[in-house]
């Protein structure tokens, strides 16, 4: 449970081992480096834009060309690629990277101009598809759809929005235009709505009869065919197979290049790296001959670097604490138990200036809570394994997916635990195929009790976790503002409240109308039940008295102690607030049991079974998935609200090192 110690950091060396500096500090990963203050007729900054959209147009390039090459040839992958993490590799890969960039990129910008090609041609094909599909209404036709006629005729070639048969639409011409005379009329095509047709009439007619045809909808073509339709199709079908045989070319030529995939990656790595590199290099201070580098170093880590900067690059550094004003950066360190739980807080906020790290208290809470709300020993049992296995066998995985791990194995663990004191192995799974495929009667007891058939118990023990639970935030509380000598803020503000809620808990618990309500096993005698009475007056009368201390009004520091009294209504909320721990925990065995039944439903024939394994694996594993997240979610809450609302504000930020934030690749140095 700490908060690591922070050093603030000042190395000042020779301009000319600024290259090696910083490599070494992105390597080593233990600075986060902050522009400092310095005398601006002395030192300058260097303005390192151009070089960074340089490098990030040459990473654009390759990866558009590594997604290009995935699409056409995807790299093989094991089912549990993800838990594999980057590929550790040398860092003398690094001087070999540096003398091929320059071919990898030529490499990649040839890929992405057959790429661009391929879509180019791709979208050609499509616009020649459009224009095929546009003229297979006109195929009938074998002159060219832009024939206006001749010098004694007048042609009309053109669509209605109406289907008409050929006797129809010469009926409506012959009624609309009755002075027309020797009009011939071919239907082309009909469809929904539309009519496509051939007119031909003399041409001193033309001008009449276009009137008319216009008059009830005759539109022409909008991109008429020079070329009669079905020769039009021909050339563009053609067309469409040069295009296609083009791009099969052009992807068959990058496939030829799926052996160059690493040197893509590690290319890609490589500029993020300089990207970083010229990012910090940017903030440095520098002079003609000297560079300036500041920022903040773990107190732990600080003597190995000063060691390694000043013997091998000769550069002076300087460490001293930081003063309380610093927006100092955090950085958690725990041991293995409490440590997969630091994701969790960091979701939430890092700890404030004169806050703990709660990372050792919030883990045993954690574990404890996820394990009661999901309560299965199967279920349990299978995040043990699968956690388990993964942990062993995937040694290279990344630090953040190993946290989440370790975190689900111990709830895995606790879920196992209750499972057994509950009595729940995928629900009553043992009991319904014993007596449905056996004929026997064999149940797994509970080393405690079974919740279904003792609810209120298992609710009045959600309750005693839940006043655990929020009285240990207070405890934490109590312990910061003691370690800083604010005792009297500790006893107004923390004890004042045990007094209070802690007293109204014994004297509830001394009422026979509140043990018959709840149906309570035991009851307090009278005269613990006075004392609580007497302790939660005194708690109040301290809240009313000190909660608005910071008031010089006498008015306004009782109004503000009244309003602080109210605050008892959230404990009281809090505390209800646990009955989660019941729901979800009933929620899984109840769910769980009712798969067992649906799956023994048709008996133990080999129908049954076949039916009983379906409903067995597809049912739990629906009831797990949606059980460890509701008990991740839940217990996520119960952290947030019920806990951190006791003692925790953080506000501060992630301690963000410069380092080689590569995605493909893990840079490790040869012994």
């Amino acid at each position: 449970m700490a908060v690591m110690p922070m050093q603030r950091i000042g190395i000042y060396a020779l301009k000319n081992r600024r290259k090696q500096i910083l490599e070494l500090l992105q390597r080593r990963g233990v600075v986060e480096i902050h522009a400092g203050k310095a005398d601006p007729s002395v030192f300058r900054q260097t303005d390192t834009a151009p070089a960074k959209a340089r490098f990030e147009n040459n990473t654009n390039t390759l990866q558009a060309a590594l997604e290009a090459l995935d699409k056409l040839e995807p790299e093989q992958k094991s089912l549990f690629a993800a838990l594999e993490g980057r590929t550790p590799i040398a860092l003398t890969r690094y001087e070999e990277t540096v003398r091929s960039v320059s071919e990898t990129l030529k490499t990649a910008s040839h890929i992405n101009v057959l790429w661009k090609k391929c879509a180019d041609n791709r979208a050609e094909i499509l616009r020649l598809e459009t224009q095929i599909r546009m003229l297979e209404p006109w195929m009938k036709l074998d002159i060219s759809m832009r024939t206006i006629g001749t010098a004694s005729t007048s042609v009309f070639i053109g669509s209605f929005p109406e289907e008409y048969t050929e006797e129809a639409l010469k009926a409506k011409i012959a009624e609309g235009a009755p002075d027309v005379d020797g009009v011939v009329v071919e239907v082309l095509s009909t469809g929904a709505q539309q009519t496509c047709a051939f007119i031909l009439c003399h041409a001193a007619a033309g001008l009449k009869l276009e009137t008319f045809l216009r008059s009830i909808g005759f539109t022409y073509p909008a991109e008429p065919s020079k070329r009669p339709p079905r020769e039009r199709v021909q050339h563009l079908q053609s067309r469409i197979e040069k295009l296609q045989a083009e791009i099969e070319a052009a992807e068959a030529e990058i496939r030829t290049y799926k052996a160059l995939r690493g040197a893509l990656q590690y290319t890609i790595d490589y500029f993020a790296m300089r990207i970083e590199k010229y990012d910090v290099l940017g903030q440095l201070w520098q002079s003609a001959h000297v560079f300036v580098i500041t920022g903040y170093i773990p107190a732990e880590s600080a003597p190995a670097l000063e060691a390694e900067l000043t013997k091998g690059y000769d550069a002076y550094v300087e460490l001293e604490a930081p003063d309380d004003t610093e927006d100092t950066p955090v950085l958690l360190k725990n041991n293995g138990f409490a440590a997969p739980v630091e994701g969790v807080l960091e979701s939430y906020s890092m700890p404030g200036k004169k806050e703990i790290d709660p990372s050792t208290i919030m883990a045993v809470f954690y574990y404890f809570l996820f394990g009661m709300m999901l309560s299965d020993a199967g279920y349990g049992l299978l995040m043990v394994l699968g956690c388990g296995f993964a942990l062993a066998k995937f040694k290279n995985m990344e630090p953040g997916l190993k946290k989440s791990l370790k975190m689900f194995l111990y709830c895995g663990i606790s879920t196992v635990f209750w499972g057994v004191m509950f009595g729940s192995f995928f629900g009553d799974a043992v009991t319904v195929i014993a007596k449905t495929f056996f004929g026997a009667d064999v149940t797994i007891p509970a080393l405690w009790f079974v919740p279904v058939d003792e609810p209120m118990r298992l609710l009045l023990f959600s309750f005693l976790i839940g006043i655990i639970h929020i009285f240990a935030g207070l405890g934490v509380q109590f312990y910061q503002l003691a370690r800083v000598g604010q005792w009297k803020d500790a006893v107004f503000d923390v004890v004042s409240w045990y007094l209070l809620v802690g007293g109204g808990i014994v004297y509830l618990l001394s009422m026979q109308m509140f043990a018959d309500m709840v149906s309570l096993p035991f009851l307090l005698p009278a005269a613990v039940g006075s004392a609580g009475a007497i302790a939660a007056g005194i708690g109040a009368l301290l809240i009313i008295l000190t909660a608005g201390r910071d008031s010089k009004s006498p008015v306004k520091r009782l109004l503000k102690g009244l309003y602080g009294l109210y605050g008892v209504s959230s404990y009281l909320s809090d505390i209800l607030s646990y009955s989660r721990l019941l729901a979800l925990g009933l929620a899984t065995g109840v769910i769980a049991s009712v798969f067992n039944q649906m799956g023994a439903m048709l008996g133990n024939g080999p129908v049954g079974v076949i039916v009983f394994l379906f409903a067995f694996i597809v049912g739990h594993t629906l009831n797990l998935g949606i059980n460890v997240l509701g008990a991740y979610v839940h217990t996520n809450r119960l952290q947030f609200v019920e806990f951190f609302g006791k003692f925790f504000e953080g506000g501060r930020r992630k301690f963000a090192p410069f380092t080689a934030k590569t995605k493909y690749f893990k840079i490790t140095e040869e012994k």
